[in-house]
């Protein structure tokens, strides 16, 4: 059984969330604010955690990054759509994804399903030899396989060291031209079309909505680039 740990000051949210994980198989530790929070992960073992932005005593940014000095288990941010700048500087320290308020109970357990099924596929994101993880992806390149969110994914040659290239330097802008150079060998005349193809492609099969890419993203007039995440 994975044990869930919800964290908001609003009660009748952890009220609510404690509903939804139960009636779905989960065990659930309710705390209501970010120093509780790290002390039941000090005394528990906790799969993931659903934790609020705006807190007292210790809010849900400044305990992801408190969290992420010595845990890898999932985060999922629950946030306001005013907080949006709070939702990129979450991502950007360690949380894993973000539900919006009010949000959907489907929504939410099918987000919290994605993550701990890509958690337990890495072995409780136990990283091995060859193994690079932006997000939800993750590719074994001992094996040549990619998986998202515990799911296999089927690339071509071609789509695998393309994204093997911007996966091994995220946040780092790679020109059509220098991903032509390094994943064709050859000289990068007239490769811009060619680049934009696969890159569409690989969109169609690593993203939720390849036309909002949360992970590959392009860089307008300089060219391509990962996303960085966290395991």
């Amino acid at each position: 059984m994975y044990t869930i740990l919800i964290c908001d000051d609003d009660r009748d949210i952890v009220s609510a969330l404690d509903i939804y994980l139960t009636s779905e198989g989960y065990r659930t530790i309710k705390t209501y604010n970010g120093k509780e929070a790290l002390r039941a992960v000090e005394q528990h073992e906790v799969h993931l955690i659903l934790m609020d932005i705006m807190m007292p005593e210790l809010d849900g940014i400044r305990t992801t990054a408190k969290l992420r000095e010595g845990s890898n288990v999932p985060i999922i941010l629950l946030t306001a759509k005013s907080e949006d700048a709070d939702k990129i500087l979450g991502l950007n320290i360690g949380a894993d994804d973000y539900i919006t308020k009010p949000f959907n109970p489907l929504e939410v357990i099918a987000r919290v399903k994605s993550q701990l099924r890509r958690y337990t596929s890495l072995g409780g994101a136990d990283k091995g030899p060859g193994l690079i993880t932006v997000g939800p992806i993750t590719m074994d390149d001992s094996a040549k396989q990619v998986h998202v969110d515990g799911d296999p994914v089927a690339l071509t040659p071609i789509e695998y060291n393309i994204l093997k290239l911007l996966m091994s330097h995220p946040g780092q802008v790679f020109s059509s031209a220098q991903i032509y150079e390094q994943v064709w060998n050859d000289p990068a005349y007239g490769s811009e079309n060619t680049v934009a193809v696969h890159i569409r492609h690989l969109r169609e099969k690593i993203e939720i909505n390849p036309a909002e890419p949360r992970w590959l993203k392009v860089v307008w007039g300089l060219g391509y680039k990962m996303e960085k995440g966290s395991v």
